[in-house]
């Protein structure tokens, strides 16, 4: 191989690593949001079940 190449590849790789290590020094200065909280669900909504929907729509048709 050529002596040429082989540097390439180490200044590419070298170049990759510096790269993603600047990038992790700047996005560390983000300040993060606070923690995500999951919306609580109505009671209605867990009491109500496709089967039940279902029911209800046949008895609409009789």
């Amino acid at each position: 191989m050529n002596t040429w190449f082989i540097v390439g590849i180490i200044v590419l790789v070298l170049g990759v690593i510096v790269s993603n290590i600047m990038l992790l020094r700047y996005s560390a200065k983000f300040k993060l949001p606070p923690a995500y909280r999951v919306p609580e669900k109505n009671s209605q909504d867990d009491e109500q079940t496709p089967e039940a929907e279902t029911s209800q729509h046949d008895n609409n048709k009789s």
